[in-house]
């Protein structure tokens, strides 16, 4: 199939499970072909690795694959473009041609955004709303495809020295959505737009839970929301937790309640146990969506 014809039809698709409340939230799994991201840096690096992850979040019920060069750490500092690259599109090429899953590639840069959508992608995920490349805004608008807009205020290297807010919530939505207003002025339809509120992107501990609690706020913009809590340190630092993998629970405990607060897509590293998660969150916040038969489960809960 044409690259052209399949991400149109993956977009169309994708557009639609979104929109339907009585749908789980998707997943979105996480790959990180980084040598330093904050959870599982350097186990992805090489790209066979990285792709083997990918068929195996695929085989777990993964939504999306989220295909990353870059880590977005706080105080990571940005690999040159090329670098960037080299370790995502090998990476995509590979997963396009294996698996049907969508995939979508995080990165401000809209050189890196143009070539993973030739190699296959069908989502443009990016941490600064746009606001990093200023080619990024035209891009999305010349080749519509979805695009998440995420606030964060600064980059990686020096955004957790941003995080003094006059008004948290009012500051976050109306930062975000003016930022996101240069896609859709660039051309991008308003359909194709999905926010990401930022979780651990220039705000504290405090300053997290306070966006969780009142995402309602986020999802009053009407475009889906899409939350990635997966093992952050928040999460530690409530728990007491200080290696990312022994935060499974709590990352449950807060994906569960991004579910009941309407978030309709949720960026995770372990898709099996959290698609169990989001399911039971699901099926509570919507008692009509019960089904009437079980799901075939998950193989394996705990990575």
């Amino acid at each position: 199939m044409p690259a052209m014809s399949r991400r149109a039809e993956q977009t169309a698709a994708l557009t639609a499970a979104i929109e339907d409340a009585l749908r789980p939230p998707m997943l979105m799994g996480v790959i990180n072909v980084t040598p330093d991201s904050f959870s599982d840096g350097g186990r992805y690096l090489d790209p066979e690795a990285a792709v083997a992850r990918g068929l195996e979040l695929a085989d777990q019920g993964a939504d999306i694959l989220d295909i990353g060069g870059e880590s977005t750490r706080p105080g990571a500092a940005a690999p040159n473009r090329d670098e960037e690259l080299r370790r995502v599109i090998p990476v995509i090429r590979e997963l396009a041609a294996r698996t049907q899953v969508p995939l979508s590639i995080d990165t401000r840069s809209a050189a890196v955004a143009q070539a993973a959508l030739e190699a296959g992608a069908v989502i443009v995920n990016d941490v600064t709303a746009f606001s990093y490349d200023p080619e990024m805004p035209g891009l999305l608008g010349d080749e519509r495809p979805l695009a998440i807009a995420m606030h964060m205020r600064g980059s990686p290297s020096d955004m957790m020295t941003r995080t003094a807010y006059v008004s948290l919530i009012a500051d976050c939505v109306s930062e975000l959505w003016a930022r996101a207003g240069r896609a859709l002025d660039a051309g991008l339809p308003l359909r194709h737009l999905l926010l990401d509120p930022g979780i651990g992107f220039a705000k504290d501990a405090r300053q997290n839970v306070e966006l969780l609690h009142r995402l309602d706020a986020f999802v009053a913009l009407g475009r889906p929301i899409v939350v990635g809590v997966s093992r952050k340190s928040f999460l530690g630092r409530l728990t007491g937790r200080t290696d990312p993998g022994d935060r499974l629970h709590a990352t449950a405990a807060a994906v569960a309640l991004a579910v009941a607060r309407g978030a309709r897509v949720l960026r995770v590293h372990d898709v099996c146990a959290m698609r169990d998660v989001a399911a039971v969150a699901h099926a509570i916040t919507h008692p009509d969506t019960v089904p009437a038969t079980p799901p075939a489960p998950c193989a394996e809960v705990v990575p």
